[in-house]
């Protein structure tokens, strides 16, 4: 293992010392687009929309691809032609059968996604996967990180056989695909522990093997590896996690934003660990944090074709749903600043596939981007325009001053007084007073959003808060079945949720919410 590491960490900065040739953002995609609407044409759905006469033609074929297909969101996708895919069809949107179908955990809104996984996508997450260790070498991170184990806390690895396929959770689907000699030198929990259904289960080997390993890199959703690390602490009495693994030196996380969690994982660690975000999906594997202090940097030559729609009134109604004619712009268009929906045309048979994702472009010339919200997770009753960036970064800035820790956060709308007021349901096991919280909380949202603090004087009347243990929120996922590594709470309650999360709390007898 450490003649391993060592031969990683020097290949790293071997490479960093060549300038290799790189095309314009634009030429990758081009190309990358071409290879999908070849590989597709033959199939269903690239019959039914004409791929071969859009590439035979004398034309613009990414302008006649964008003309052509329409915008799919995934009932779209799924019930018109995965569903087919799901009964061993061959040849549907993707040449070939899908073998493998990822179950998307997601949030507890509704139900699992089925998303295709094709071989050709696994090929392509590997890709990008060597693409982001060959980024590493832009880190300063210690060799000795490369010669300790990789602890991955993903959902479970056991995959179900639906007769014509394999599903489970995307983590699986991976494991499954795992090089031997990783899995079997650097991979930790390991297939054994990691095949356990249940989550509760998983971590109490975790504890109980921790000892036993050398972990230099971890990943996963940062409220799932707080808990684990937490309870690793605990359980071997010791002050911080260094204590038990004095090696570890990067956590790769992704899936929500790690903002709100900065200020507890400081209490976790005993030397400083490199952060590095990552932009993953059951759909695939899309980017990377590819140099310090940056944005996530889209990966244009793997599998994946972009565009962005903008996150507006004329593309977008006011539930979040995609209008029929909705514009997009590719990656050599887009501006900075603006936020964008993301659209993917995957090697996974995704065309025109609405992700659900808000990104804004941090620095286009790099394709570097920030994720900020979900098209139906931004709260706007009457112009606020609330995004799930300004809650993360109001939550950070809340947690720092009041020096408390928050593990989980919501906020719903509803009339109030004939206008509007915002619900803030607030995990936090300190004592502290909800009045200043409120208070605090309401000013920095109008520091970070001028909308926001216009409609406070206007139509936008009260702000309530409710602090709740941050057991609630993991309870309430517990009890939707969604307790795991790969689940995430919602950050925007709306309608049957909404209604739901207070049925919940309400019989957890928690206190009413104290107006500000």
């Amino acid at each position: 293992m450490a003649i391993l590491g060592n031969l990683i960490a020097r290949s790293l900065q071997l490479r960093k010392k060549f300038n290799l040739p790189v095309a314009s953002p634009q030429t990758y995609q081009r190309h990358t687009l071409r290879l999908l609407l070849e590989r597709g044409q033959y199939t269903s759905f690239g019959k039914h929309y004409g791929f071969g006469d859009i590439l035979s033609k004398e034309i613009d074929f990414a302008k006649a691809f964008r003309e052509r297909v329409p915008i799919h969101t995934y009932s779209d996708m799924h019930s018109q032609w995965w569903l087919r895919c799901q009964a061993g069809e061959e040849n549907v949107s993707w040449p070939g059968k899908v073998k493998y179908f990822a179950l998307s955990s997601g949030t507890s809104e509704a139900a699992s996604k089925h998303i295709p996984v094709t071989q050709d996508m696994i090929k392509s997450i590997k890709n990008v996967g060597f693409k982001q260790l060959y980024s590493m070498a832009n880190f300063k991170i210690r060799p000795v990180a490369f010669e300790k184990g990789v602890l991955m806390l993903g959902g479970t690895t056991s995959l179900f056989e639906k007769g014509e396929y394999y599903e489970g959770d995307m983590s699986g689907i991976s494991a499954k695909n795992m090089p031997r000699w990783i899995s079997s030198l650097v991979y930790k929990p390991g297939q054994k522990i990691s095949k356990r259904h249940n989550w509760e289960d998983r971590i109490k080997l975790i504890v109980e093997k921790a000892s036993q390993w050398d972990v230099g890199i971890i990943c996963g959703v940062p409220a799932w590896v707080q808990i684990v690390l937490e309870r690793v602490i605990k359980h071997y009495g010791v002050k911080n996690i260094h204590e038990v693994w004095p090696n570890l030196s990067v956590y790769i996380h992704g899936g929500v934003s790690v903002e709100p969690y900065r200020q507890s994982f400081k209490k976790i660690w005993g030397k400083p660990v490199t952060f590095i975000e990552t932009y993953m999906a059951s759909e695939g594997s899309f980017g990377f944090q590819a140099r310090p202090d940056a944005g996530i940097k889209l990966v244009l030559n793997s599998g994946v074709f972009f565009e962005f729609i903008p996150f507006t009134g004329e593309n977008f109604d006011e539930d979040g749903n995609v209008k029929p004619n909705a514009k997009t712009v590719t990656v050599s268009e887009v501006e900075e600043g603006v936020e964008y929906a993301v659209l993917l045309s995957t090697c996974s048979g995704a065309w025109r596939y609405l992700i659900g994702d808000v990104i804004r472009f941090t620095n286009a010339k790099e394709y570097e981007i920030a994720i900020v919200g979900r098209t139906k997770q931004f709260l706007s009753l009457c112009g606020e325009h609330l995004s799930i960036d300004n809650m993360n970064k109001a939550i950070e800035t809340v947690s720092k001053q009041l020096n408390i820790t928050i593990r989980e956060f919501a906020v719903s709308g509803k009339k109030y007084d004939n206008l509007f007021a915002h619900q803030w349901y607030i995990g936090c096991d300190n004592d502290v007073d909800p009045v200043i919280l409120k208070k605090l909380l309401d000013e920095t949202l109008g520091k970070l959003n001028d909308d926001y603090l216009v409609e406070r004087t206007s139509a936008l009347k009260e702000v309530f808060v409710n602090v709740l243990p941050n057991e609630t929120f993991i309870g309430y996922l517990r009890a939707k079945g969604k307790e795991g590594a790969m689940s995430k709470f919602p950050r925007v309650l709306k309608g049957e949720l909404l209604l739901d999360w207070e049925q919940y709390i309400s019989k957890q007898k928690i206190e009413e919410p104290i107006p500000a």
